[in-house]
């Protein structure tokens, strides 16, 4: 008789349960295993030990590994064995992944990162914008169709930013925005509606004129360019 899927995960997890070992961490191991690993492009995972037991944080919740021996653990809430190696030419620590099929393979999947490492939204959620872009730039160079630099995902957040009347916080996300996705003529019809909201007018019409000429059927931005281009004129003679 076949176990139907989830009844196997489940007593997989309940034999490692089982026999998951007590392990004595070196004061040395847990200094060079605890910290920030880099589990994706604009995620951390944290690795940490209480009362000599390994733990994780990982996406906001406090992980307990079933550890398997002095350098191997299982994390039921991913389903993956991991063990902590170091790059013989680079010194740099990584958690690896541990492959069932070949026990023996070394793979460097997460690096570990320094202590005051912020990922890309963090700066964000900072109000670091200039550092914020800086890192997804980076993770856009990698894969410029990563779902972490999403245009619309910025542009809503501007627009939440707008609604709650936080124009600063607004323009600095949709100014990302727009140099994340410089041939994108929304990206530019927001920021001017930031701009203009924030009593910018200048401003405003400079990024409804990048909008219009990208998209010349865009009648808002037509529509502003004609009612301000009289002030503009005047204003640069």
């Amino acid at each position: 008789m076949k176990l139907k899927p989830t009844i196997l995960i489940l007593t997989v997890f309940t034999l490692l349960i089982s026999c998951g070992n007590s392990v004595d961490y070196t004061e040395a191991f847990k200094k060079d295993t605890s910290g920030k690993y880099l589990y994706n492009p604009d995620e951390l995972l944290l690795v940490y030990y209480e009362n000599d037991k390994l733990y994780l944080n990982w996406k906001g919740g406090k992980v307990e590994p079933v550890t398997l021996g002095d350098n191997e653990f299982f994390v039921p809430d991913m389903y993956k064995k991991f063990r902590f190696v170091q790059h013989p030419k680079t010194q740099q620590r990584y958690l690896s992944v541990v492959d069932e099929d070949n026990q023996e393979k070394i793979t460097y999947d997460y690096k570990k990162v320094p202590d005051d490492y912020k990922t890309p939204s963090r700066h964000l959620s900072e109000g670091n914008y200039e550092a914020a872009l800086k890192g997804y730039l980076e993770i856009k160079k990698q894969d410029s169709t990563s779902s972490y630099i999403d245009e619309w995902g910025f542009n809503s957040q501007g627009y939440r930013h707008m609604r709650n009347k936080e124009y600063d916080k607004a323009i600095g996300v949709l100014s990302m925005n727009a140099k994340l996705h410089p041939n994108s003529s929304n990206v530019y019809d927001s920021l001017a509606e930031a701009y203009l909201i924030n009593g910018d007018s200048l401003e405003a019409y400079q990024n409804y004129k990048i909008a219009l000429k990208m998209n010349p059927g865009n009648e808002g931005a037509q529509k502003y360019l004609d009612l301000y281009q009289p002030k503009y004129s005047e204003a640069s003679n």
